[in-house]
């Protein structure tokens, strides 16, 4: 009996092999998952202005913000910073001080993004590779690899495999001793591939469920990478002249509208004429000043130079002549033709900062496409963004002819947001 009872438990542990196995398969593979979404969504909506370790950058460095903070409030905070602050929230006012009272704009993005940005911080990875020299590492700063991680698996993947095949071995042996006393002759299966297989003939049912996961976790990871297909965050042309946004809209506080007038009242934001560049670049030459642009410096005077020979603007006589050329600007955000935008709609109707779509702008040398501008990062936007109706006519008198059933339908949670207004509808963008 004993002998029995040893042989079920050498053909549970090799079960028991197995299953940790997959396990761990399964575990690495959402670690994975996790932390490389998280590190997508951090550089895509972070990275600007903070750090995943403690260096401030334009905000506090993050390096252990899952502690310091309770979750809901970091929900709250990323979702929507000011009307945590006007609420009077202690931690928020006192971010708010420290930073210069800069308001953090609303990011779009859902409960399971920032989980996934909180574990991205929280294990961002080191590189071995990289000697401590390293500015990035001399700073504090963690240098993303999952090297480290990934010879762990692989290590415990060895001794599983070790331990699978030790047992085998044992099960034979014991197998070829109780036949033996038994005046029999052991005729089962030897290798480590029949016990596998007469493994998979008992245990079909567990078997089938294995392979389906497999099989629907593989098409999830395909069609992930297939919803990215046209997707062009972080798009960084160079430009023929190069315009820092950061001197202007950063440095020199020039008003996005100013530039882009048109964005009140167009669809479009519209590019600047060059003219526009000349009510300050008419008497500013740049002089002996250097500016960033994609790492490098460069003279300031050499790029509005560029300006005056597209103008065919002569300096020494303020006079301009016969010849003027365009410049071929590179389109950075680019919708597809069967979407409808209007900047008009979002700028003076909702009220929106540059900043909610097109991200820090002030801090950046090269503009980049910094949203993903897919239809789910809009609709998601839509479901969390208040209607600006505070002195808007049209919404005082939509109120007044609201039934108290309506209400307490659209506004029982104390806002009114895009959807509820149909902001979700297909004809909105599509049409």
């Amino acid at each position: 009996m004993n002998k029995i009872i040893n042989i079920a438990k050498t053909s549970s542990l090799l079960k028991v092999s197995l299953f940790c196995i997959s396990f761990l398969f399964f575990q690495f593979d959402s670690y994975s998952q996790d932390t490389e979404k998280g590190k997508k969504l951090f550089k895509a909506n972070c990275a600007a202005c903070h750090s995943v370790g403690a260096k401030t950058v334009v905000g506090p460095g993050l390096q252990g913000v899952g502690e310091k903070y309770d979750r809901d409030w970091i929900g709250k905070w990323v979702k929507n910073s000011g009307e945590l602050i006007a609420s009077g929230d202690a931690d928020a006012k006192a971010i708010f001080e420290e930073f210069n009272k800069s308001i953090m704009p609303p990011q779009a993005v859902n409960d399971e993004d920032i989980d996934a940005i909180l574990a991205y911080i929280a294990n961002p990875g080191t590189k071995k590779s990289e000697a401590p020299a390293n500015s990035q590492v001399a700073s504090g700063e963690p240098v993303e690899d999952n090297s480290i991680m990934m010879f762990l698996f692989l290590g415990v993947i060895a001794l599983l495999l070790i331990l699978i095949i030790t047992l085998n071995r044992t099960g034979v042996f014991v197998k070829d001793i109780i036949a033996k006393d038994a005046g029999e002759t052991y005729e089962g299966p030897r290798t480590l591939g029949g016990n596998l297989s007469k493994l998979i003939s008992d245990n079909k049912g567990v078997v089938a469920a294995i392979v389906i996961v497999l099989f629907f976790g593989t098409l999830v990871n395909l069609m992930d990478g297939a919803f990215t297909i046209g997707v062009h965050q972080d798009y960084k042309p160079e430009q023929p002249i190069k315009f820092s946004h950061k001197v202007h809209a950063g440095d020199n506080k020039i008003d996005c509208n100013y530039c882009h007038s048109s964005a009140r009242h167009s669809k479009t934001s519209g590019i600047p004429s060059l003219n526009v560049c000349m009510n300050c670049h008419k008497y500013v030459d740049g002089g002996d000043d250097k500016f960033m642009y994609n790492g490098e410096e460069y003279p300031m005077k050499d790029e509005i130079k560029k300006i005056y020979e597209h103008l065919d603007y002569d300096p020494a006589t303020t006079k301009y002549g016969d010849n003027p050329t365009p410049v071929k600007w590179i389109k950075v955000h680019n919708l597809p033709d069967h979407v409808f935008f209007s900047h008009a709609q979002h700028v003076t109707a909702g009220k929106q900062k540059c900043q909610t779509c097109h991200g820090p702008v002030e801090e950046m040398d090269v503009v980049k496409q910094d949203a993903p501008l897919t239809m789910k990062w809009c609709i998601e936007c839509h479901k969390e963004t208040s209607v600006a109706t505070e002195g808007n006519g049209y919404y005082d008198d939509m109120h007044t002819r609201m039934t108290p059933e309506f209400k307490e339908k659209v506004l029982g949670d104390g806002t009114l947001t895009v959807d509820e207004i149909g902001g979700w509808e297909c004809a909105k963008c599509h049409y």
